[in-house]
This record gives C-alpha cells, sequence and structure tokens, in this order.
C-alpha cells in the first residue's frame, strides 16, 4: 500500500486556503478531495500522520485532524487503527500529480509570485519579430509548415553554436523542441523504461525529476555540493552494484544552487562517467546565465562518448520564456527516437518561433552580455536586501542562473511556503528539488524580477519562516 510523504502532498495542496471564505479544516478537506476525484492521490493511498501533514504545511495539528473527520464522514477517508488513514478516490486515473510545480503559470490573482525565476525577455527577441520581412514569411508559406526536427537554418545554427564550443555537431545531431522542458521529457521517454535506475544530483531541477517520477524511474541521488572527486567516487561505488540507465547533470549552472562545475570537478565526472560507460544526459538550459564572464558556455559532452551522451539547451532562459525553443544535441540514432516521440505529441515547433531564433543565435554575445550585467546588478540588489532584512539566512553566491539557494536556519521550508500561500506569496520549498524530499531548511528565492515583488515579499517570508520554527 502506497504511502505519500508529507512533503510531496504539501507541494500538491498549492493554493488550497488563499482567498477562501470557509474554515481552515473545510478548505483542507476540499483540496483532499479534489486531488483524489482528479487522480493526482491515487485512490488507496495513505496519508501522512496528522502530526506530520500539520507539520508540513503550517497548520495546527486540531485543523488536520477536523478535516480528517470531515472527509471520512463523507465517505472519502477511511481509517484503520495501525494501518493509517487512506484516502479513497472516483477511481479517476490521470498522468503522475506534478506537484504543483505549474499551478502558478498564467495566474495573476494579485499575490506575489516567487515560484519561477523565469525573466522578462530581452529587445533583442520585439527586433528580431520587427526584421522578419514578407519575402521571409512567403518563402516559409510555400511549404507546409511541418518540420519534425526542426527547421533545417535552426539545426544548423544550432549544430555550428556546438561546434564554437569545442563539440563537433552535425545539423542531423540536432532535434528541436518547445523549450528545454520538453527536451528532457523526451529524453525520459524515449531512453527511459519503468524501473530503471536513474542517477541525479541532489538537489537538481524539480522538472526533471517529475519528468523521472512519471516514468516509473528509480531516482538515486549524489550530492551535487560535493567536492570535485567525491560525486563522481560515489558513482563508481553505485555502479558497482546498480546498473544506472542514465546520469542526468547540470554542470554549466545548475538549477536551483547557481553553482557551476570547475575543472577538477568536470574532469573527474568525464573519467567515471565514460570508465563505466554510463549514458550522460547534459543540461544546459541554464548555461547562458552564468553570472562570472561573457564567454561561451562550457559543455562536459566533448569529454565523453558522443554515442553515450545527450545535451539539452535552449534560448528561452536567455532571450525570453514565451519563445518557447529548445533543443536536444544526441546521436543520430538517439535523435530519430526521440523524433518520432515528438511527432505523436506536436509534429513540429511553430515555424516563425524557429525563425526568430536563427536571427538571435547570432546576437548571443550581445545578448550575454546584457542579459548578465542585468542579473549581476539585481543579485547585488537582493544580497542587500537579505543582509539588512534578514540577517540569519544564508546562501552562496551563485555563478549563474536567476535564483539564490537560500538555507533558513532552523525553519520549516514547506511550513514556510504553505504560510506565505496563504499570505499571497507563492515560494517553492527545498524538498521541491530532492529526489528524497530533501533539503527541508532551503527555498529557492529568484532574485532578477525588477517590480520589487521580493522586497515586498520578504517581510512575509521573514515571519512565516519564524512560525515554521518547532517549538523547543
Amino acid at each position: 500500500m502506497d504511502r505519500i510523504p508529507p512533503t510531496r502532498l504539501s507541494r500538491l495542496l498549492t493554493g488550497w486556503s488563499k482567498g477562501g471564505t470557509e474554515a481552515l479544516p473545510r478548505l483542507l478537506a476540499d483540496a483532499l478531495r479534489e486531488l483524489a476525484e482528479r487522480g493526482d492521490v491515487a485512490p488507496g493511498t495513505v496519508l501522512p500522520s496528522q502530526r506530520a501533514l500539520a507539520a508540513a504545511i503550517g497548520v495546527s495539528r486540531s485543523t488536520v485532524t477536523a478535516a480528517f473527520g470531515l472527509l471520512e464522514a463523507e465517505g472519502w477517508l477511511e481509517s484503520r487503527q495501525g494501518s493509517g488513514s487512506r484516502l479513497r478516490g472516483s477511481g479517476a486515473v490521470g498522468e503522475p500529480a506534478t506537484e504543483g510545480r505549474l499551478a502558478s503559470f498564467g495566474t495573476r490573482d494579485g499575490g506575489i509570485d516567487l515560484s519561477s525565476g523565469a525573466l522578462d525577455g530581452l529587445p533583442a527577441v520585439a527586433a528580431a519579430v520587427g526584421a522578419l520581412s514578407t519575402r521571409d514569411l512567403t518563402a516559409a508559406l510555400a511549404g507546409d509548415g511541418y518540420f519534425p526536427y526542426g527547421l533545417p537554418e535552426l539545426r544548423a545554427g544550432i549544430a555550428q553554436y556546438h561546434r564554437s564550443a569545442g563539440l563537433p555537431t552535425s545539423p542531423e545531431q540536432i532535434l528541436v523542441t518547445a523549450g528545454s522542458q520538453q527536451a528532457v521529457w523526451l529524453i525520459t521517454q524515449g531512453l527511459v523504461e519503468p524501473g530503471d535506475t536513474v542517477i541525479v544530483e541532489d538537489p537538481t531541477y524539480r522538472g526533471a525529476l517529475e519528468a523521472l517520477r512519471a516514468r516509473g524511474a528509480r531516482l538515486v541521488p549524489l550530492p551535487a555540493d560535493a567536492a570535485p572527486g567525491e560525486g563522481p567516487a560515489a558513482l563508481a561505488r553505485l555502479a558497482g552494484h546498480v546498473r544506472p540507465r542514465l546520469v542526468y547533470l547540470q554542470p554549466s549552472v545548475h538549477n536551483p544552487t547557481g553553482r557551476r562545475m570547475g575543472e577538477p570537478a568536470r574532469r573527474a565526472w568525464a573519467a567515471a562517467l565514460a570508465e563505466h560507460g554510463l549514458y550522460t544526459v547534459e543540461d544546459n538550459a541554464y548555461a547562458e546565465l552564468s553570472l562570472r564572464d561573457d564567454a561561451a558556455p562550457v559543455s562536459l559532452a566533448p569529454r565523453l562518448p558522443p554515442a553515450a551522451t545527450a545535451t539539452v539547451g535552449t534560448l528561452s532562459k536567455l532571450f525570453w520564456g514565451g519563445l518557447r525553443l529548445g533543443w536536444i544535441r544526441a546521436s543520430t540514432t538517439v535523435i530519430r527516437r526521440l523524433a518520432d516521440i515528438k511527432k505523436s505529441v506536436d509534429l513540429s515547433c511553430p515555424v516563425v518561433d524557429q525563425m526568430l531564433a536563427v536571427q538571435l543565435l547570432r546576437q548571443l554575445p550581445e545578448a550575454r552580455a546584457r542579459r548578465r550585467a542585468q542579473l549581476r546588478e539585481r543579485l547585488a540588489e537582493t544580497e542587500r536586501l537579505l543582509a539588512d532584512r534578514a540577517p540569519r539566512w544564508r546562501w552562496e553566491r551563485p555563478a549563474g542562473g536567476s535564483a539564490l539557494w537560500v538555507e533558513i536556519p532552523g525553519a520549516d521550508a514547506e511550513a514556510t511556503a504553505q504560510l506565505a500561500r496563504r499570505a499571497g506569496v507563492l515560494i517553492v520549498p527545498g524538498p521541491a528539488f530532492s529526489a528524497v524530499d530533501g533539503f527541508r531548511h532551503h527555498l529557492r528565492l529568484p532574485f532578477a524580477d525588477r517590480d520589487g515583488g521580493l522586497e515586498r515579499a520578504l517581510p512575509v517570508l521573514v515571519d512565516c519562516a519564524e512560525r515554521s520554527r518547532p517549538p523547543r
């Protein structure tokens, strides 16, 4: 009988108590019932203990007790002595729940949304739109508009992008995708079977964790902050006991920590991966958001066997999230397999967006310089703000990205996030980025907003963090 950890259930309950007029027990009971109705929590799942759930969502145990009582009276919950409380369902079968990761996208309800580190668009995007001529569009309209592998000019441009970074690449090794998230999803669908072991860093990109969990992979974490040789040494020990299907890494700019893998660590990882013949997925989605220099990102792939490596990239992080264009660079055999899966989903990425991307690839140096100057300025402002108003919080200055990985000593991140939601602030707790629900004292804190949202939200977050501390 499956049990759902309180941290995971907490993330599924995004926004359950915000703006409601009912008492908290009623709101919580309704939210749990909706999870069962939608199939987000499978019928028969054993819920966490009342004490554990109360701690995770930042309410009193009596609130959870009352909510469970309402559900039991309405036939949605069955409690047995020694077996816990099982959630009943309507029998709906759906895709595994995504832990609320996309709940805030597309919603603007007057609150402060710090759940995403997405950036405002660069002027280069508007300029590229304006530069598209009638001749360009007329030429595109002469065909049917279906390019399952991607627009040939764009595939050639991305191949050149990788060659410039020292990675020999042909256009046939490129598959254009609807952003890096689709790229990661396609890789999990095409290369991972249910039950396969996949090694991930801990913490790591939560979108990858969700895609792998939905595929039924067995996730084995390695610490993302290990010393240069520790991670590869742990990988070697694991490879002696299990045969991982693949290893998922973010060596250039890591989400959520903002770290960058140094040269000694790159050498050690490459040697260990090659020695054990492990397939490597190198996710470089945030690589263009490096804060330390204006050079092209350095890839791990040139050090790895070409047939056992896939690299993920995107233009969405650097230029604009609304430009949904990413790609996979892999062997032609893998590209054909993943393209067949992609064709069953969307046939082709929008042609006009791909035409814009061809132009934007030529403007990478200028875009990097502009974005990095912008991020450095906002990071400095955020660090001054935190030092002044949250002096107990700790963080490591990131090498890249648009968020800080903040440790709040003694506070419960899940409870902090739930309390903040009820006060109108959306924030992502550390366990959402962990394969084992770790990092209970961490939050990912985006620093790149320009509308003062973080400054307005910070008093709320500080107060919620204090309230989340267990009583002494």
